[in-house]
């Protein structure tokens, strides 16, 4: 059996760029129809005119999900485009370089505001009428520092904790009804965002490289992961070869994780 997702009606938030433009990629590419969400106009703009390009049906939705009132704005856009949605892929999230210390209530508000109510709000809007329906696939997108956090990223990985933990009771809670719920949990992944932080981290744009290549020795396959890659396994989690597959959190990290299970 290929992998097959054709009219099958998917939502990605976080899509302008990275993984979440990397997933709408993915899903176009084998057929679905796809809701695009993302805060940055231009973003959208240019992965749209690219995928339409191709002879996709996508439609872009821009809204800043920190904001509680954009989800119902997000849903509707949804529903007047594709009438729905059978695929949810709850991507959007912010990962900023943080000790511990320097994050305040404030920060941390906010880190769960994005990564984690967000995702929670639309899992809300469109479990309805996946049940109804008795098919539907939700993906969150997690990380790896969920299970094994550090210092610098503490609220992060608390935000991403929560969100693996409410994948993992909402499938136990619908597999009945027929809507799978996993999580990914990508480990060094090469996007903009991770470049940003790199770039600050390094001191400047000459040393991301060094920073790239010192942080890539410790990842057993020896580099870092592509968006594609983490894409490629969300098709895999919302495709029919994966209907036995409920409640995982599976790590795309290059086989960096320390523990065996």
């Amino acid at each position: 059996m290929d992998i097959e997702v054709t009219g099958r009606r998917a939502l990605v938030t976080g899509a302008g760029a990275g993984i979440g433009a990397a997933v709408v990629r993915a899903l176009a590419r084998h057929g679905a129809r796809v809701a695009l969400c993302a805060h940055d106009e231009r973003e959208l703009a240019e992965l749209t005119e690219e995928l339409r390009s191709t002879g996709a049906e996508v439609h872009p939705i821009c809204a800043d999900l920190s904001d509680a009132g954009a989800v119902a704005c997000v849903e509707a856009g949804c529903r007047a485009t594709l009438g729905g949605c059978d695929i949810l892929v709850n991507n959007v999230g912010i990962a900023p370089l943080q000790p511990f210390e320097q994050a305040g209530p404030d920060d941390w508000e906010a880190l769960f505001r994005l990564n984690l109510l967000a995702a929670v709000a639309l899992t809300r809007a469109f479990l309805p009428d996946m049940r109804a329906q008795q098919w539907g696939r939700i993906v969150m997108t997690g990380s790896t520092l969920a299970k094994y956090p550090t210092a610098a990223q503490v609220p992060y990985a608390a935000s991403k904790a929560a969100l693996a933990v409410t994948a993992k009771a909402l499938a136990r809670e619908y597999a009945a009804d027929g809507v799978l719920v996993n999580s990914v949990m990508p480990g060094r992944i090469r996007t903009s965002l991770w470049e940003r932080a790199a770039r600050a981290r390094a001191g400047g744009a000459d040393s991301t490289g060094e920073l790239v290549a010192a942080r890539s020795r410790d990842i057993p396959l020896g580099r870092f992961g592509r968006p594609q890659e983490v894409a490629n396994v969300v098709l895999f989690l919302v495709s029919e070869l994966a209907s036995y597959v409920n409640g995982v959190a599976l790590d795309v990290d290059g086989g960096l994780a320390p523990h065996v299970y």
